[in-house]
């Protein structure tokens, strides 16, 4: 394979894995990943970028974001939240620079926006662009071949609308880009870009509460994002797109007329196969069937279809060997669950103080990390920030010192805006 492809997968893989590079094959395909008992057993799939908060704001609250108060980037988190928007119009622009420990041209931006249409309808959509920078190809013999800027980038489209007072959902359609290697050869064998297309379906549900004697607002979300064909960089292989559920809650609570402060959290799994654990000889080689294929001694087959790979990711984890010799595959399926937790402040709705925690299990990527930030707010526009602490030893982290800046636009009420009764 072309040395100079490696290193793009590679740092494809790091977008979402900061502690280990995983070398994967052209397309990143899971049957290239051998389970393990002990040390990593990650989840890779193609496009992992779609994964990334986007935002200054829920970048801030340890990425967190899919039932807290309803934003111009509600597209990444939950669409249904933009059905009870205090505005018409709003949009947002964030740009974050992405693993400056490593290199200085990978960025991400993100722009979106929403129109309400009427009291009970709102029309959404957004743009994600992730540029991986400059990267010259060679031949095996080290020669340059040429140079490139392999980039990806997602469209989405969506439509929200309230079904109760309290209550709402939203229906969203993506269209995924991928181009790492500009059409180079890679191993005699011609590469192109992968497209994709997928949907979102979620929904939301806030109702006003009584919290210690304290108006309060509790509310809890669920999307289900990123449900679309496999995407291919050849003709060989397809791969999973990151296929992912989140659920969360929040709460929000008023302080007094000028303080109020929220509280939330989010859980995620990814929706696809887990890798599974191949068979060993004597010899330390992988088992092989009268076919070629590498014989699976714990795990599912993660050669499936999309929706048999949703399904089965419930119970497809090979399993963490008890002292038994037994394999315990419920406690691996919780490994794969990641969680984050977050809180804001806000000072008479202009001035936000934001923090936040992200964890997932070692064996499964490994990404801990504290999150900061501050939000202030106009008349019309307002500004986010959030600084990324990576736990343990930050000069290996490629994720440390990451920054995110948002620019957000909300624009006064047009219509009357009521739920339906």
């Amino acid at each position: 394979m072309n040395k100079n492809f490696k290193i793009i997968i590679s740092l494809f893989a790091i977008s979402l894995f900061s502690q280990s590079i995983f070398s994967q094959g052209v397309n990143g395909n899971n049957n290239n990943v051998i389970g393990q008992d002990e040390g990593l057993r990650t989840i890779t799939t193609a496009v992992p970028f779609l994964m990334i908060a986007p935002d200054s704001r829920s970048g801030a609250m340890g990425d967190a974001g899919v039932a807290t108060t309803p934003d111009a980037n509600s597209m990444h988190w939950n669409p249904s939240k933009y059905a009870f928007m205090e505005n018409d119009f709003g949009l947002s622009i964030s740009y974050t620079p992405w693993l400056r420990k490593l290199v200085d041209d990978i960025n991400l931006a993100y722009l979106s926006g929403y129109y309400r249409i009427d009291k009970n309808q709102v029309f959404a959509a957004s743009l994600l662009y992730f540029s991986l920078g400059s990267i010259t190809f060679t031949n095996d013999q080290g020669q340059a071949l040429n140079n490139f800027n392999p980039h990806e980038f997602s469209f989405d489209f969506s439509y929200s609308r309230l079904l109760s007072k309290h209550f709402s959902g939203s229906l969203a359609a993506r269209y995924i880009y991928s181009n790492l290697t500009g059409g180079t050869t890679v191993s005699n064998e011609q590469s192109h870009a992968g497209h994709a297309f997928a949907m979102d379906v979620s929904a939301f549900y806030q109702n006003d509460i009584n919290f210690f004697d304290k108006d309060a607002n509790l509310a809890f979300g669920m999307n289900i994002s990123n449900i679309g064909n496999k995407i291919d960089y050849t003709n060989d292989t397809k791969n999973f797109i990151p296929i992912n559920l989140k659920i969360g809650s929040a709460l929000t609570t008023k302080i007094d007329d000028y303080n109020s402060l929220m509280f939330t959290v989010d859980f995620n799994k990814l929706l696809v196969p887990t890798p599974p654990v191949y068979a060993i000889n004597e010899l330390n080689d992988y088992v092989v069937d009268e076919n070629g294929d590498q014989v699976i001694a714990a795990g599912k087959n993660p050669n499936v279809s999309v929706p048999v790979g949703m399904f089965q990711s419930f119970y497809d984890a090979p399993g963490i060997l008890d002292s038994d010799g037994s394999r315990n595959v419920f406690k691996e399926e919780l490994q794969e669950i990641t969680y984050s937790i977050g809180a804001e402040y806000w000072y008479a709705k202009q001035f936000a103080i934001r923090a936040g925690y992200f964890h997932e299990h070692g064996s499964k990527g490994n990404r801990k990390y504290f999150t900061a930030g501050l939000g202030i707010r106009f008349n019309v526009f307002g500004l986010d920030f959030a600084y990324l602490i990576p736990t343990g030893n930050q000069n290996n982290n490629p994720l440390a010192e990451t920054l995110r800046f948002s620019l957000v636009f909300n624009f006064e009420n047009i219509n009357a805006q009521s739920g339906p009764q």
